[in-house]
Formats: C-alpha cells, structure tokens, sequence
C-alpha cells in the first residue's frame, strides 16, 4: 500500500458500522420525524397559517379528499380489463401564494388485493391576471405544466402548455382537467389525455368525499 494511503474498511466492518449508526434511528419512520422549524402546512383553514389571499380563488379545494373513479379510453390491449381505482388528493397551503397538491391512487379490481397506482405531486400556482398554474410530477416519468382558469366560484379548467417525460414514462403528449366542487360538497375532476399520434380522450374521473377541511 502507497504511503499515507489509509487502508479501506472491509465490507463486513461497513455493514457493522452502519448497523452501529442505525441504532437510534432502526424503529422510527415518517411520524416520528420532529417538525420542521417553519410553520407546517395545513389542509384545514381554520387551523394553521393564514391563506394566501393569491389562492382565495382556490380555496374550495383545500382539504383531503378520497374517493373511487374509473379509467376510460386509456392505452392498454384489448385483452386488459377497465380498472377502477381508490383515489386520495391532498390539497394543503403553507401561507405563502401557492397550494400543495399530492394525489396517490391504487387499483380496486385486482383479485390479489389493493395495489398502488398513480403517484402525484405539485403546486397550484394562481397568478395576478386570474389564471391558475398548476405543476404535476408524475412518479411514471412525466412533469407537466397546465395553464388554466376558474370556470366559476367552485370550478376550473386547465389545458397543458408543456409535456415532458423520460423515454420509459407512458407517452402522454397533453392533458386538460376539469376540477369542481359539486353542490353536496364532493370534489370532482375529470381527465382527458392525448397520447402520441391520438386526439385528447377521456383518460379518468372520479368523485372523492372530503375528510379534512
């Protein structure tokens, strides 16, 4: 060995080292993090931080919501089933001029049981001109920019400006979603998408019960 090389420790010592280290933190998990020293967010308006008044025109959709809705028109052969799916959104704000947005939806109709399916996250981004931005991370490879407006005090309408995905995500070219709270208190949404070479389609909806908020 070189002079002043300092010898690597086997992979066993890592292994034991590393074992050591998770001691403390072995039987902990998301819950048991300690809060962040910045206000947390909230999906109940009247607890928590103030809302922006940016995002009065949004105000409707904050809270958690949870559901069931179907899938139509989607990619798949003819041999694959039409899918309903669970679905629960999160639609929460910190006080500043944005909402957080978390979808995540699983499978209903497989004999084996409930199985993870969608995953989502973004911000609602409301601008001066009234117009809403909304920005979607999709876990299956893809972000998206929508661009839209509130179509009444309790409904809103987007249409993507910019698609962009990685070459294993589902070729999805354009979307446009249509949000609303329906007279019972319900958020609804409907979703239609375009894949390569095909015209906008019906790609999913559902109707979820509030539980927060």
């Amino acid at each position: 060995m070189p002079d002043g090389d300092t010898p690597r420790p086997s992979g066993d010592a890592a292994i034991a080292a590393a074992d050591e280290r998770a001691g403390t933190t072995r039987d902990r998990n998301l819950l048991d993090v300690a809060p962040l020293p910045i206000p947390a967010d909230t999906a109940n308006l009247r607890l928590g931080p103030e809302l922006h008044p940016a995002c009065l025109g949004l105000l409707p959709m904050v809270g958690v919501w949870r559901g069931t809705g179907t899938y139509g028109n989607e990619t798949r052969t003819s041999d694959d089933p039409v899918a309903d799916f669970g679905q629960q959104i999160s639609v929460s704000h910190d006080g500043r001029p944005f909402l957080r947005f978390e979808s995540v939806s699983w499978d209903l109709r497989r004999a084996d049981g409930p199985m993870a399916g969608a995953r989502e996250v973004g911000w609602f981004r409301p601008q001066d001109d009234g117009s809403v931005e909304l920005l979607l991370a999709h876990a299956e490879g893809r972000i998206e920019v929508f661009y839209g407006r509130s179509r009444s005090v309790s409904s809103w309408a987007l249409t993507t400006d910019g698609v962009w995905r990685t070459p294993t995500a589902v070729p999805v070219i354009g979307a446009t979603r249509l949000y609303g709270i329906t007279p019972d208190g319900r958020l609804a949404y409907v979703e239609e998408r375009a894949h390569t070479d095909a015209e906008l389609a019906p790609h999913a909806s559902a109707l979820l019960e509030r539980l927060v908020g």
